[in-house]
């Protein structure tokens, strides 16, 4: 799913934005700059959070070294 942003960014930048990336592809352009940066600090605020689950990380290492023999 996607959702319609307005964002205002100086003109100069428009400028240059608009002779670099063409008609729709700003979007795709704007978007693969921006995911890296929020999608990771979800990541590591999960992880954190399953790290915490005591009982999965148990049955994780259990899992881990189950296949290691």
């Amino acid at each position: 799913m996607t959702r319609k942003l307005t964002v205002s960014i100086d003109e100069r930048v428009y400028k240059r934005l608009r002779k670099c990336v063409r008609g729709p592809q700003i979007s795709e352009f704007v978007e693969s700059v921006i995911a890296p940066h929020v999608i990771q600090q979800d990541l590591d605020a999960e992880y954190k959070k399953m790290s915490q689950d005591k009982q999965r990380e148990t049955e994780a290492f259990e899992w881990a070294e189950g296949t290691l023999g």
